[in-house]
């Protein structure tokens, strides 16, 4: 075999192993037999001073560009139309059909990135542009050739011309915000700023890929549908969405739009809405377009998630372990179905970071329920002037201290901090002191009846008594509910105690390791790096906690009052039980069992219990009134139980 057979058998198979890696995602060689492969390759392209047309060796990028070429599109590239609510699709639908009565409708993702239109001649990669303006766009061929999933050659070899979307997976840009200095605001600028780079191999550092789903022109073959171009690209082994149906009614679209809706969150792709278009081309031709979009597609918009609003001031709050944050004040803006005024900056360095100031142009966004965050700075504004950091604490007004991209109030007496931290003491997640909520405790706190954790335990009905709304019952209750807390797991009572960088999960890990609170308070700062999750910091915070006079005498005092942490007893779990290793999530009302009980239960036997329901998710337990966790949970195909199964799975095992 001469060296360029084996240049042309290696381009062959090195191309199938990538097309079965990035568009399948089904690898059937391990990284290092592809190495092999690759670095074979590499040799004999150096050797015979030849690089042939497909070699997966052109992904790495060549020389920076000079500039951008202009790129004038054969046929011009249409927006599309677009609607958020059904009356609007479903006028859409009645439209079409009163031209095509028995339409048939393909629904895909919307796809939140940059458009790319490829071309392709014998078969060859030979111009990849932008959609620019819809006549005329950029030459980007050769950061396109980087894209793993894009492939420089098909089986195909008449003339072609296809368009898609350019994106990047969540999980590539969390990979490479990792280690750039400068980190990327959101999936679309991620992809446009990699893409319009002058220097192919920055674009080749991001990972991007380009999902095909338009045919714009094509030589020799006979496609009639949506459906025969769909089958075609995959045919080409071009990467194409995860979503394609073919719908007749309102319904069934509105069916899908709904499933989507609820696991848009869970995807890698980020998308903003459901593409509808007519399936058959020739019927397509005979609606023709507007002088904007064409008239048999349109686009089903979801509620954004990402918007532009003006940054008007920075507030500075203190919370429990003195942490001074900074939340920004905004112009209001509608976000994911809820109107948003303001969003947190997480620390001055992260202010720094996105260069955001005073009056200018911002990029917010919120996820479900997440809190909305300042993603950063989209337009400065002639007026903006610099964030500055405080120098004393907005509550105390003591100087501040810096502790790495934090600053602190040291202050223990500072009101804010104080009155944080008792109302994360009592709450739900820690000791559970029902009737004890944050209003109820500042006013505590300014009466002087509780300035500390161990005042808590000291309340009496006299010292209730006079609080707005409080009469004997109320009283009674708090008082109940605060005895009956002096019983409490070792995990809450961890979490209780506000250390920073603890919360819920360390809690419960640092609980299941150590099994009684004197083993945590002895535990070293090389025995806590060991532990899953634990990083440097956090390891010492620990350790400094514990070795704090304040902190071990406000232990020592409330054991005094009567607060017991159970010791965790040591148990052997069955790695065949049903909860085992397994990722459960609970939702709706539960008859037999609470919240914490049930929780409580599945940890005992292995499993893991999680807040919201994710593509990670095991299985979700549900009772009365079940909502939108289900729903997620079924669009997800993910394995459900009622509390009959739950309890019924239960009894099994403790047989």
């Amino acid at each position: 075999m001469t060296d360029l057979q084996r240049m042309k058998q290696l381009v062959e198979v090195l191309n199938d192993y990538a097309y079965r890696y990035y568009v399948l995602d089904n690898p059937i060689v391990s990284d290092y037999d592809y190495d092999v492969l690759y670095d074979e390759l590499l040799e004999l392209e150096k050797k015979t001073g030849k690089v042939l047309p497909s070699s997966p060796t052109l992904r790495v990028g060549g020389e920076i560009l000079q500039g951008f070429k202009k790129v004038v599109h054969e046929e011009k590239l249409y927006s599309l139309n677009k609607c958020n609510n059904y009356e609007e699709l479903e006028k859409f639908l009645d439209d079409t059909k009163k031209v095509v009565p028995d339409a048939k409708f393909t629904v895909e993702y919307k796809f939140d990135g940059l458009r790319i239109v490829a071309k392709y001649k014998n078969g060859l990669l030979v111009q990849a542009s932008t959609r620019g303006n819809g006549s005329v766009g950029e030459d980007v061929t050769e950061q396109v050739k980087t894209i793993r999933s894009v492939p420089l050659s098909i089986d195909f070899k008449g003339d072609l011309t296809v368009a898609g979307e350019g994106v990047i997976t969540l999980d590539n840009l969390e990979k490479y915000n990792r280690s750039a200095d400068e980190k990327l605001k959101n999936t679309r600028n991620a992809v446009a700023g990699a893409i319009r780079n002058l220097d192919p191999k920055e674009t080749a550092k991001r990972n991007l890929d380009v999902v095909f789903y338009d045919l714009i022109k094509i030589d020799g073959d006979d496609l009639k549908t949506q459906e025969d171009v769909q089958n075609f690209l995959k045919k080409n082994k071009f990467l194409t969405g995860k979503l394609f149906e073919v719908c007749e009614s309102a319904k069934d679209i509105e069916k899908i739009i709904e499933k989507v809706d609820k696991i848009k969150s869970t995807l890698q792709i980020s998308i903003d809405g459901i593409v509808i278009k007519l399936d058959s081309l020739k019927k397509r031709d005979e609606l023709g377009f507007t002088s904007k979009f064409p008239k048999w597609a349109i686009a089903y918009k979801f509620a954004p998630v990402e918007a532009t609003s003006i940054l008007r001031t920075v507030e500075w709050g203190v919370g429990r372990t003195g942490k001074i944050t900074p939340t920004a004040v905004i112009d209001p803006v509608e976000l994911a179905g809820a109107t948003i005024s303001r969003a947190t900056l997480n620390n001055y360095d992260d202010i720094l970071r996105k260069k955001v100031k005073i009056g200018s142009l911002v990029f917010v966004r919120r996820s479900n329920e997440v809190i909305p965050e300042i993603l950063g700075l989209a337009q400065e504004g002639d007026n903006a002037k610099e964030i500055v950091p405080p120098t004393v604490c907005p509550s105390c007004h003591e100087p501040l201290q810096k502790n790495g991209v934090n600053i602190f109030c040291t202050n223990p007496n500072c009101r804010e901090k104080v009155v944080a931290k008792l109302v994360y003491f009592v709450s739900k997640d820690c000791m559970n002191i029902e009737g004890l909520r944050d209003k109820i405790v500042g006013q505590l706190y300014d009466k002087g009846v509780v300035k500390s954790i161990p005042d808590l335990y000291k309340l009496t009905a006299q010292d209730l008594e006079g609080l707005e709304g409080f009469k004997d019952k109320k009283i009674s209750n708090i008082l109940s509910s605060i005895e009956k807390s002096k019983s409490c797991d070792l995990a809450p009572f961890i979490d209780a105690l506000s250390i920073d960088g603890v919360g819920q999960k360390t809690s419960k890990d640092l609980a299941k390791k150590y099994k009684n609170l004197k083993a945590l308070m002895s535990a070293t700062y090389e025995d806590l790096i060991t532990q899953k999750d634990i990083g440097g910091v956090t390891a010492q915070n620990i350790v400094d906690f514990f070795k704090n006079k304040d902190n071990i005498e406000t232990i020592e005092t409330l054991q005094k009052l009567g607060v017991k942490i159970k010791e965790i007893e040591t148990k052997e779990v069955d790695p065949n039980n049903f909860f085992y290793q397994k990722k459960i999530v609970l939702t709706g009302s539960l008859e037999n069992f609470t919240r914490s009980n049930a929780t409580k239960i599945i940890e005992e036997f292995g499993g893991e219990v999680a807040s919201s329901v994710s593509k990670n998710t095991d299985c979700v337990i549900f009772g009365a009134e079940a909502g939108s966790k289900l729903d997620k949970a079924l669009a997800l195909n993910i394995k459900t139980i009622d509390e009959k199964e739950f309890t019924q799975i239960l009894s099994d095992l403790r047989k």
